[in-house]
């Protein structure tokens, strides 16, 4: 079985037990990593192909290291007019173990919510223009949606505070 999957902007074609290098990722070593963003995956002469994705599809790996690439000498020159610059580079790196590859049953990791931040009720008050110059932007443009104005997203904040207190 193997399958293509995007790896940190790039497409590797993997297999079960395969090493492979890949741009250099977050989690530290002996960390467990899933991949989601599975393109195709090929298993006793059948093709599955996702467009763009395959979705429930998942591989994960486990990573081995960190490590830097080879050194690439950049070399530039113009002929005849005394230009000539030399720079060199090694790519970082992470040294990936493939362990799995799921075709389905996996759970997207942006299928399941978070806990979004609560945000307070603000109750029906008095509006003074005092209290509205000491409030952030954002929070004019919230109440100028729950009061109804139209076209509140353009507007600065003295414009609002002006179309509030109407």
């Amino acid at each position: 079985m193997y399958a293509i999957v995007e790896i940190a902007g790039q497409q590797f074609k993997v297999a079960k037990d395969q090493k492979v290098y890949v741009h250099r990722l977050q989690e530290e070593e002996g960390a467990k990593v899933s991949f989601n963003k599975v393109l195709l995956i090929g298993s006793d002469g059948t093709v599955t192909v996702g467009a763009p994705v395959i979705e429930g599809a998942e591989v994960t790996a486990k990573i081995l290291g960190h490590l830097k690439g080879d050194k690439v000498i950049v070399f530039k020159k113009k002929r005849r007019k005394g230009y000539k610059k030399k720079n060199g580079h090694r790519q970082f790196l992470t040294e990936i173990q493939i362990e799995s590859i799921a075709a389905s049953g996996a759970t997207k990791k942006g299928a399941t919510k978070k806990a979004e931040p609560k945000v307070e009720e603000v109750a029906p008050k008095a509006i003074v223009s005092d209290d509205l110059s000491s409030m952030s932007v954002a929070e004019l443009k919230a109440l100028a949606k729950e009061k109804g104005i139209e076209g509140y997203t353009s507007l600065k904040k003295a414009e609002l505070i002006e179309a509030l207190t109407k």
